[in-house]
């Protein structure tokens, strides 16, 4: 795991993999990188660098208390520093749930940044009112029962990782952290944009894999639907639970492996352009022999 900082704050990843095809994974609301770990590695066996991050107040980022930090455009633009820290020119960037919509969010902010997208779980249109209703108790919760929520993050610290399955530590993972930050992301993000526009969203031009769940009131498998339609470029994929990925990963992980193959290959303009070039030059070299 390595650092950077951007607006003052500390922020943590980590690299898997090497080669100039580069993939950013974001994480979902309070989850870490470590969330993303499996696809990692299988992006990387892929020939892929794919890069982990925590975000602002995640896993092992700097976690300051103050709501005025958290929001999806500051999330973009730590991403898209990410970049700019790794001195990479354009990758592919994904996430699940609030990493899906920062990844929205940095196709509306910095366009020329991305080469694709995976946007798995995107919370739009139809997930207000369900994400009001779940996250406010969790909200209510963390700000007026710190008291009681740190017995639980005491209890969860003392689960050792490496005895528990990987699901039901990543869920721990949610309460093993001091709940205060947790409260601050919360409000920042219920009173911020959660995503942009549709009449934004139908202007974002870069390939994109659209994942959605059925039975999912927070993350609906209409706003996945409406999103493949709205994008130009975009193919959906319809996950046959939310947890798939999680534990039967095959299938959906082939299906994102191939993707990010896709963006990497040049486009069908450029094939033609070098086409054209290479006519010209044996066009040229042609009459110089004449």
């Amino acid at each position: 795991m390595a650092y950077f900082r951007f607006g003052g704050h500390r922020l943590a990843y980590t690299v898997y993999g090497d080669g100039p095809r580069t993939t950013v994974l974001l994480p979902g609301l309070l989850f870490s990188q470590r969330m993303h770990v499996p696809l990692a590695r299988a992006l990387a066996d892929r020939g892929n660098r794919v890069v982990t991050l925590d975000l602002l107040g995640h896993g092992k980022s700097d976690r300051p208390r103050d709501m005025r930090v958290y929001s999806m455009d500051q999330f973009a633009e730590q991403t898209v520093a990410l970049l700019d820290h790794l001195e990479i020119d354009q990758a592919v960037v994904g996430g699940t749930s609030l990493g899906a919509n920062v990844t929205l969010s940095v196709a509306a902010g910095a366009p020329d940044r991305l080469r694709g997208m995976v946007v798995e779980m995107p919370v739009l249109d139809n997930a207000l009112l369900a994400c009001a209703i779940f996250f406010t108790p969790i909200m209510i919760m963390l700000t007026f029962g710190e008291p009681v929520m740190r017995l639980f993050q005491a209890a969860a610290r003392g689960v050792p990782s490496n005895r528990t399955p990987y699901l039901a530590d990543l869920l721990l993972d949610w309460v093993r952290q001091d709940p205060a930050p947790g409260a601050a992301v919360l409000q920042g993000l219920f009173f911020g944009r959660t995503a942009p526009p549709m009449s934004e969203r139908v202007t974002f031009g870069a390939p994109t894999l659209v994942i959605g769940h059925p039975r999912d009131p927070v993350h609906p498998f209409s706003d996945a639907d409406a999103l493949a339609r709205e994008l130009p470029n975009a193919r959906l994929v319809d996950a046959n639970s939310i947890i798939e990925l999680r534990l039967w990963p095959e299938r959906l992980t082939g299906e994102i492996c191939e993707f990010v193959d896709s963006c990497w290959k040049p486009s069908r303009a450029a094939r033609a352009q070098r086409g054209r070039r290479a006519g010209a030059k044996g066009g040229a070299r042609a009459g110089g022999a004449a």
